[in-house]
């Protein structure tokens, strides 16, 4: 069987709201993933097929590009938050963000694709401070020498119910009565999951998007410390937020990185905030200028 879209990475946090409204835009899609049972809502939408596959395997990559059709798409979400240091980036940043994109513009090509959505980051650059924007950079580098009709969209961070940012400082301050927070005035311009997922979506229809970059953010700029304090009202808790020094903060993400299980912070998280996630002085505001979305608020959250 034929599929309209291949979507990569579609078993995540974005994924999953991009393959619903694929799915009402009555697209068919091939959804590989490594971890099948956590994608059992995804289950629940009849033109949605999930395939227990590892895009990391060039084989078995280019035998997913063989079952799509010709004037399909695909769309790759895969993204990683932290690996361990080294320069330009560690291996598991590599393999994500940098050779995987190549492999898919190569399956791709082996297989007369064209269409290629690309999820990257604000702040993606390769020359950026932290290793998760130099290898996000590496990666649209490779996207744009391609040959394919590609499209680049670069989000601040993104909210939604079932985010991992919010969330996350959701339960911290639950956990902890006061939080000593470094880099308290880094700024973020949280954009909702639904319109990123919507401005994916509208771009297979949209020619015009062909080669090019698109920032996605929300209408409004937050600091560090608003976020957390966002994310307690959510939360229905009260926690005093204690600023520190920049060391400070990167003795407690070394520490984070040392702790068993996810990380939940890194150093090199702490290096992304030292330029402002938000968008550029001129910077085009994409989702309302070409998308015709009417930004959601953090405020509105669910």
């Amino acid at each position: 069987m034929k599929y309209d879209i291949l979507l990569i990475g579609g078993n995540g946090f974005v994924g999953r709201v991009i393959a619903a409204q694929l799915q009402m835009q009555g697209y068919s899609v091939l959804l590989p993933t490594s971890h099948l049972a956590a994608g059992r809502e995804l289950c629940m939408l009849p033109k949605v097929h999930l395939e227990d596959a590892d895009v990391h395997d060039f084989d078995e990559l280019q035998s997913l590009c063989a079952r799509i059709e010709t004037n399909g798409a695909v769309i790759n979400l895969v993204g990683v938050l932290h690996d361990k240091p080294a320069q330009p980036y560690g291996k598991v940043f590599k393999a994500a963000h940098v050779d995987l994109p190549k492999n898919i513009i190569t399956a791709m090509q082996m297989h007369g694709l064209k269409r290629y959505l690309h999820m990257s980051a604000l702040g993606a650059d390769t020359n950026g401070p932290s290793m998760y924007q130099r290898s996000k950079g590496d990666g649209e580098v490779a996207v744009k020498a391609s040959n394919l009709d590609w499209t680049i969209f670069r989000p601040s961070v993104i909210f939604g119910a079932q985010d991992q940012f919010i969330n996350l400082f959701a339960k911290l301050t639950k956990l902890f009565p006061a939080m000593p927070l470094a880099n308290h005035q880094a700024k973020f311009q949280p954009v909702s999951v639904d319109d990123v997922a919507t401005a994916f979506v509208m771009a297979l229809t949209m020619p015009q998007t062909i080669h090019q970059s698109y920032d996605l953010v929300g209408p409004t700029v937050y600091t560090m410390r608003e976020i957390v304090e966002f994310a307690a009202r959510k939360a229905k808790t009260s926690c005093a937020i204690i600023p520190v020094p920049a060391f400070v903060g990167h003795l407690q993400a070394l520490a984070f990185e040392l702790l068993p299980g996810p990380t939940l912070m890194s150093r090199d998280n702490i290096a992304s905030m030292q330029l402002p996630n938000i968008l550029p002085v001129n910077g085009q505001n994409a989702l309302s200028e070409v998308f015709g979305v009417s930004r959601r608020t953090l405020e509105g959250m669910r």
